[in-house]
């Protein structure tokens, strides 16, 4: 994934040397020729000699983010940050905090960015949802993720499976030379066997493509006949001459190779590649009618865009077209990936995300912006390269979550749309600003909204899983409704979530809710029990003279002194879970009746359903 910033990184390091003296010369050397780790060890020297100032640390965060040791960037940052720095560091900062899950801080740096840079559309973004991890965090989930055999201590990255051999590329090869940026080996293609239990095998180095310099990632026809693949401009002897620091700057260019005789022959440099931005990163559609790539190419929106270019019947190339807004930011976006029916897959660090770079997708025949895959696909780190394979529906992303780059298998997870509409159940009317929650089969509350005007909300949920709909409405009893597991992939079903006026659960004698569990031995307040008192809170609230008597019971098990010590407990969390509500003291009293008063008397033979039916409450009017 670093290997696509190395124009961008120049104009920031350019930007950056301007407080250079003869104690920082030796290390600004070794950063202007991206020798990163090596900088950062002659910028420490200058540290642990106490010769260090803000522009030092400044430094040693830059190379510490270019090589992605996300704690050290932030260390160094937040040191450099002392004395005022240039907008984009800032940003920085704030991308390194969230990437070690310091949300928070993270927020504060984005606001300091934000108003520097009020127009940028990172800090429009995020002035228009500064609290929005937590709604990611609570997203549906769109795969899920699983560790795969392919994986060395070198990045691996950009696995693409067609039919069943697996593309990706790789710094593994130990013959290769060394990559001073990275202190890795020059990048590969590799291929490799999926069998059909899951496992690699046969893996091997793509001869025909590589060369000695950076090749990968890949992209490969429908019909398997044509790969486009990212190389150095070096391959074909292009590059710019920095004369000041005796450099000579390659670029990421796309190539092309045609699949002849059992191998890949007649490797072409594309014709919009240029020796003055990089161009890589490529994505061949379905109908082998456009090709979709990175770029920082000018006329761009940020530093490195998504841009598609159409190819003729005859194999020749149009003009490059940026993917606009809805796709790029001032930022950076790369690493396209287009499905058969033009959704779009990239990787931004611009976008709102829960790390440095995270997936999203985007319908492009539809006018609407991208949507973060959220977790587990994406995760506080750099998350990048993601394909699927449509038809054998396996796909792949990578990651340094556990510290390198390295390949995870996607395995798409079934989702369907659960629409409830909330009603009146005397009147059949919709009722709308209900609160409706979701709960998934352990009540855990999965998510709240309010039904619309309509009386209607809708929530993507998982197949082959039970949930609970529960329903609120100020004046109508609270109910929750089941949902049984379906196996409905892609489509919708809808629930009526009928609620009755509140005053038909009103007797002369007594408030008739639902059943208030316990646990065996436990007096305490579950999430189902309290779903149920906040019906009692509310006809309580709406009834300023109604006085109640709680009566708790246990089932006929333990001795008898301690059921009624135990039912006691009981009484006391139910009247303390009512006056917490803000219901006077005065108005709820109550008793412990142990298993004085069983509800089924079914003596020392009882099921588990019948002992849960006498651990209970009853709550009766006494005025």
């Amino acid at each position: 994934m670093k290997y696509i910033y190395i124009i961008l990184i120049l104009v920031l390091a350019n930007s950056a040397i301007s407080a250079q003296n003869k104690d920082t010369q030796a290390a600004d050397k070794l950063f202007k020729k991206f020798e990163f780790i090596s900088a950062a060890e002659s910028y420490l020297k200058l540290v642990a000699s106490n010769n260090a100032d803000g522009y030092v640390y400044r430094q040693l965060g830059e190379c510490y983010y270019n090589i992605y040791n996300t704690k050290e960037a932030a260390k160094w940052y937040a040191k450099a940050i002392t004395k005022k720095q240039n907008s984009e560091l800032y940003y920085r900062y704030a991308q390194m905090l969230k990437a070690n899950g310091n949300y928070a801080e993270s927020n504060k740096q984005m606001q300091k960015f934000a108003e520097m840079e009020p127009n940028d559309s990172r800090a429009k973004i995020f002035n228009e949802n500064p609290n929005y991890v937590p709604i990611l965090l609570d997203q549906q989930k769109y795969f899920d993720v699983q560790s795969i055999d392919i994986n060395s201590d070198k990045s691996d990255f950009g696995a693409l499976l067609m039919d069943n051999t697996i593309y990706f590329t790789s710094a593994r090869n130990s013959n290769s030379k060394i990559y001073s940026w990275t202190k890795e080996p020059f990048l590969d293609i590799y291929k490799a066997n999926l069998n059909e239990d899951g496992t690699i095998s046969n893996i091997l180095l793509v001869n025909q493509i590589n060369s000695k310099y950076h090749d990968g990632s890949i992209s490969i026809s429908q019909d398997g006949s044509t790969m486009y693949f990212t190389s150095d401009s070096f391959r074909e002897n292009s590059f710019e001459k920095d004369k000041t620091n005796k450099l000579k700057l390659g670029r990421n260019n796309i190539f092309s190779a045609k699949f002849v005789n059992g191998k890949w022959d007649e490797i072409t440099s594309l014709p919009f590649n240029s020796k003055d931005f990089s161009t890589g990163n490529p994505s061949i559609s379905n109908d082998g009618k456009t090709l979709y790539f990175s770029s920082n190419r000018p006329g761009g929106i940020g530093g490195v865009d998504i841009w598609k270019v159409a190819i003729s019947e005859t194999g020749g190339y149009g003009t490059p077209e940026n993917l606009g807004k809805n796709v790029n930011t001032e930022g950076n976006e790369s690493f396209p990936f287009i499905t058969s029916n033009d959704v779009l897959y990239f990787s931004s660090d611009a976008k709102q995300g829960l790390g440095a770079m995270d997936v999203y997708k985007i319908d492009l025949t539809k006018n609407s912006g991208a949507i973060n895959l959220g977790k587990p696909v994406n995760s506080e780190k750099d998350d990048f390269a993601f394909t699927i394979n449509e038809n054998k529906k396996i796909g792949f992303v990578a990651s340094n979550r556990n510290g390198n780059d390295d390949i995870f298998k996607l395995i798409p997870v079934c989702n369907y749309e659960l629409n409830a509409i909330v009603t009146n159940a005397t009147t059949g009317e919709v009722l709308a600003e209900a609160n409706v929650s979701i709960l998934d089969d352990k009540n855990n509350i999965i998510s709240t909204k309010k039904s619309n005007g309509n009386g209607e909300v809708s929530y993507i949920v998982e197949c082959q899983k039970n949930y609970t709909i529960q329903a609120i409405k100020n004046g109508f009893e609270s109910n929750s409704f089941t949902v049984i597991a379906s196996s409905n992939k892609g489509g919708s079903i809808k629930i009526e979530a009928a609620l009755k006026p509140i005053s038909e659960i009103i007797t002369e004698k007594e408030v008739k809710l639902n059943p208030i569990f316990f646990e065996y031995n436990n007096s305490n307040i579950t999430q189902q029990g309290a779903f149920e008192l906040d019906k009692l809170v509310q006809i309580m609230k709406n009834n300023q003279k109604l006085i109640i008597f709680v009566k708790s019971h246990t089932d006929n098990r333990g001795s008898d002194e301690f059921n009624l010590l135990l039912s006691d407990k009981r009484v006391k969390s139910t009247i303390q879970y009512l006056i917490s509500n803000g219901i006077d003291p005065n108005r709820i009293s109550g008793k412990g009746f142990g298993e004085t008063e069983l509800k089924v008397d079914c003596k020392e033979k009882c099921t588990e359903d019948e002992h849960e039916q006498n651990r209970r409450s009853e709550f009766l009017i006494v005025k």
